[in-house]
């Protein structure tokens, strides 16, 4: 029996079709981005051969296990558990498969036979597995950002299979102006000191070993300390090394260093990279709002609901890039589809909205602060009282001298009361730490001066066809932001973000403010 296949204007198959009786590896199954995706593969390619999971062995099990609790468990399954239980069910035994492997370590840590086996049964490596916590110290941050894509690669050109890797559009760092899909340079003199090679990517291999060595030279001076002091110590390290080579964080400079490790690797063979912008609640699927933990727009809004910050450096004119998390998920589908259908090459994408429905950072905290203040009461897990106060934007120079000022006059009053016997801290105090550290780890982000570009990512879903844009749609001007951030993300946020006030104790200051380690500025939860 002959299969017709539907085909695109331009000779490319139907975006379904690609991926009928296909094999995917995906990575990073338990973060923010792969469970929609791997959802909306479930729901609307039920023809895929097998999703193979490559999961790290939890701490109650192996991967299968961890799966069961993280993944499968998950509410972004909540409309497929309702229309098509016993349908999911069986799909999820019979045709998604989990491997416990360490994505850190050479062949996946699997035995040699078994990394073989594994990838003669793969035809598409779908990489979304991450370190993104922008402060993580720089040896886990290399070692999952940079360092794993050398395996990989490895096993995508074992496999002969092509492969779809997710980064981020700041990985452009310093760069500023119209960041298009392209090799990233680095900013500034940087520039000079990382060679390029011709075939346009980066060089970097003497830079990581540079960087290995560092690690070491903290590593030995540290010896004895105690772990949470080492941990400090490579943090400020990557920091610092982050800046220096061009980029703000250790998140963002690690990740533009795995495209290149990437790059390198995959030259001659099939290599998609998607680099989406700032990743928030989906805007339609598989529910309005879905979201799972704090984004970055999230932690500023959570400490204004809470009282624990009223001002932010920020340059309100610029463009802040938010983009929908199904819209990245349909973009990764789109990349992968396209990977299985054309040859070997290149191929980068931005998924993001500042070049076709600009989002000014002023218009944002607008739109926000109205809805907090206009309909609090619907909002019962972000809000626990009336917010009275409004939230200012000030500059850098403005924000360092109030903050700094600010902190001794409450550092001497607070020295008063406790002479005085008044217990416990000021709440000014508290806003002071909380305010300090959301700029430390976001005001970067609240100053941008570039606009992200994604041509190439509007004209392959237009290669795909109107169907494909239909069931897969990327484009940002489907966005219309005051219904998104005021009804769609702010309910989402409340419903999936949050749990409820009884449920656990109020949290420290900090810690209900702004994101821990592995809360995911950009993207997602630290998954592999």
């Amino acid at each position: 029996m002959t299969t017709t296949i539907n085909e695109a204007a331009d000779g490319l198959p139907d975006v379904r079709d690609a991926f009928a009786g296909k094999r995917i590896l995906l990575t990073g199954a338990t973060g923010f981005v792969a469970k929609v995706l791997l959802e909306k593969l479930i729901r609307t390619v039920p023809d895929v051969g097998r999703i193979v999971l490559l999961i790290r062995a939890g701490s109650h099990g192996d991967a299968r296990a961890r799966f069961e609790r993280e993944v499968a468990a998950s509410s972004v399954f909540d409309h497929l558990r309702a229309v098509r239980p016993a349908w999911l069910e069986r799909f999820l035994a019979e045709r998604v498969d989990c491997v416990t492997g360490e994505i850190t370590a050479p062949g996946f840590g699997l035995a040699p036979a078994r990394f073989a086996e594994l990838a003669r049964g793969v035809d598409v490596v779908v990489n979304a597995a991450a370190s993104v916590d922008f402060r993580e110290p720089l040896d886990e941050a290399l070692a999952i950002n940079t360092l794993s894509l050398r395996h990989v690669t490895a096993f995508a050109r074992v496999a002969s299979a092509p492969l779809v890797h997710v980064s981020t559009c700041y990985v452009n760092g310093h760069n500023r102006g119209e960041m298009r899909e392209d090799v990233v340079a680095p900013a500034g003199s940087a520039r000079d000191g990382i060679p390029r090679h011709r075939d346009g990517w980066y060089d970097v291999d003497a830079l990581i070993a540079s960087l290995q060595r560092k690690i070491e030279r903290v590593r030995a001076k540290a010896d004895g300390a105690d772990p949470e002091r080492l941990r400090r110590r490579l943090t400020d390290l990557g920091i610092a090394q982050a800046q220096r080579h061009g980029w703000n964080d250790t998140y963002t400079f690690t990740k533009w260093l795995g495209e290149q490790v990437a790059l390198r690797a995959m030259h001659g063979h099939a290599l998609t990279i998607v680099r989406p912008s700032i990743i928030e609640s989906t805007l339609r699927e598989p529910a309005p709002g879905w979201i799972e933990g704090v984004k970055v727009a999230d932690a500023v809004i959570l400490a204004y609901a809470r009282g624990k910050t009223s001002f932010f450096p920020a340059r309100r004119e610029g463009i802040i890039d938010v983009i929908p998390v199904d819209l990245v998920a349909n973009a990764i589908v789109l990349a992968g589809a396209e990977a299985l259908s054309a040859g070997p090459g290149r191929r980068i994408y931005q998924c993001c909205s500042g070049s076709t429905n600009p989002l000014a950072l002023g218009e944002l905290i607008r739109l926000l602060q109205a809805e907090s203040k206009r309909n609090w009461r619907k909002y019962d897990r972000l809000f626990h009282a009336e917010p009275k106060h409004d939230f200012r934007t000030v500059g850098e120079g403005t924000f360092h001298f109030f903050m700094g000022a600010f902190g001794i006059g409450a550092t001497a009053w607070n020295g008063l009361r406790r002479l005085a016997g008044a217990p416990g801290a000021l709440h000014a105090l508290d806003k002071l730490r909380t305010t300090r550290l959301l700029a430390l780890t976001f005001a970067f982000y609240a100053h941008p001066r570039y606009r992200f570009h994604n041509a190439g990512l509007l004209a392959l879903a237009a290669r795909f066809g109107e169907e494909a844009r239909r069931l897969y749609p990327v484009d940002a001007r489907l966005v219309d932001w005051e219904d998104y951030l005021c009804r769609i993300h702010m309910a989402g946020l409340n419903r999936y973000a949050l749990r409820r006030r009884d449920a656990v104790p109020e949290e420290p200051a900090a810690a209900a403010a702004a994101p821990a380690a592995g809360v995911d500025p950009l993207a997602a939860p630290a998954s592999r």
